[in-house]
């Protein structure tokens, strides 16, 4: 009963702690397309879609690392598997966080980064707006004619605000959830075009977020099955780091093909996610682990294209004001999704196992039809 117990609680840290990671990531990614979009200039748009390669970057460092650890400091069986012989997870936990820790450094103390010109200005912090571009351009070693001055003269005087003073504790609480009323969702539907695309939008971050982690959250999983035959944990993690390795070229490729004319950030976007989703459903069509090693790589590559495409062209659709509010409820909606995707993935499993795959091709390609119907095209367009 006591072993019980204390199975439980642990069980309940680590979902704890799982649940702290999975709201820092998740707070973090739309925050740093949004605001990276906002300091481009035009001509460098395309280096958005490169910003994501460091995703298959971070998962190849992983996966390297998994590597090494896990084959070598784990049971090879549950009898007499005690904690000091399957240190291997564990090791591998604790390298990821110090790398992440060491960024985080790096992060907070030695660089600077400046809030938004543009959002500044839609919420009337004009004076704020000057000094950060001041700010950017005495980073750059360069300097800047816009003064607050020049700034009314163009686009007229910001609004005054009356001082608010004496609020009571409950007009601040209710001030400040008055900041996610509709006012911020609106603009987003502002017309036929633009809540057609971000209603697509959504619905592609939806169904990849749950399509996505069927299929790479289980691949080891897949990997050590493979051939027909349970692979050792150096086989499974050494063609696990290899998928990684093939994949990572996927996110350089979409860069240059985004400005490609008549196929740019949809085509690329579209492309690609039907690729993927085809090479999910080849992954099932043969029990050769060296087929199944080629169409893991190949759908790697594609999928870092779709996704690298997607994270930068999401942000570029939404108005300065509202970027934040769209890429994050994108963000919020993928991950929605992916709670669910262990649960589809155990239940469907059990009934066949190739069952997870085929939900996570016929999603991938759900999007892809999606994909086809977007709207708009951001490709040789100034950003709102």
């Amino acid at each position: 009963m006591k072993h019980s117990v204390s199975v439980a609680n642990h069980e309940c840290r680590t979902s704890a702690l799982y649940a702290c990671l999975g709201l820092g990531v998740g707070g973090n990614l739309p925050v740093d397309g949004a605001l990276f979009l906002e300091f481009l200039p035009f001509i460098s748009g395309n280096l958005l879609t490169m910003l994501s390669v460091w995703w298959p970057v971070g998962q190849l460092i992983g996966s390297l690392l998994a590597w090494a650890f896990i084959p070598n400091f784990s049971c090879t069986s549950y009898e007499g598997c005690t904690k000091e012989k399957n240190m291997g997870w564990r090791y591998l936990v604790l390298t990821l966080g110090a790398i992440t820790f060491v960024m985080f450094i790096l992060r907070f103390f030695c660089f600077h980064l400046y809030e938004s010109p543009k959002f500044l200005l839609s919420r009337g912090r004009q004076e704020e707006a000057v000094a950060s571009v001041h700010g950017i351009a005495y980073k750059n070693g360069a300097k800047t004619w816009l003064t607050n001055d020049i700034l009314n003269e163009i686009g007229g005087h910001a609004e005054v605000h009356e001082k608010e003073t004496g609020l009571t504790y409950s007009q601040i609480v209710g001030r400040f959830f008055s900041k996610f009323s509709m006012e911020r969702i609106a603009p987003l539907f502002a017309n036929k075009r633009m809540g057609w695309n971000t209603a697509l939008l959504w619905f592609c971050w939806t169904t990849i977020g749950m399509g996505y982690p069927l299929f790479n959250a289980f691949l080891p999983q897949y990997l050590s099955q493979s051939g027909g035959e349970t692979n050792s944990n150096y086989i499974t993690y050494r063609n696990y780091a290899i998928t990684s390795i093939v994949g990572l070229p996927g996110s350089i490729l979409a860069c240059w093909t985004v400005e490609i004319k008549y196929v740019g950030r949809k085509g690329t976007m579209a492309i690609s996610t039907l690729i993927t989703g085809v090479l999910l459903f080849c992954f099932t069509t043969s029990t050769n682990s060296d087929i199944q090693l080629l169409c893991s790589c190949l759908e790697a590559f594609f999928q870092n294209i779709m996704y690298g495409v997607l994270y930068a062209y999401t942000p570029e659709t939404f108005p300065a004001p509202n970027r934040g509010t769209g890429t994050g409820i994108s963000s919020c909606l993928n991950r929605i999704a992916g709670l669910c995707a262990p649960l589809v993935g155990i239940y469907a499993g059990s009934a066949n196992p190739n069952a997870p795959i085929y939900a996570s091709g016929g999603l991938i390609l759900a999007s892809f039809v999606a994909m086809c119907l977007l709207p708009i095209e951001t490709r040789g367009k100034q950003t709102l």
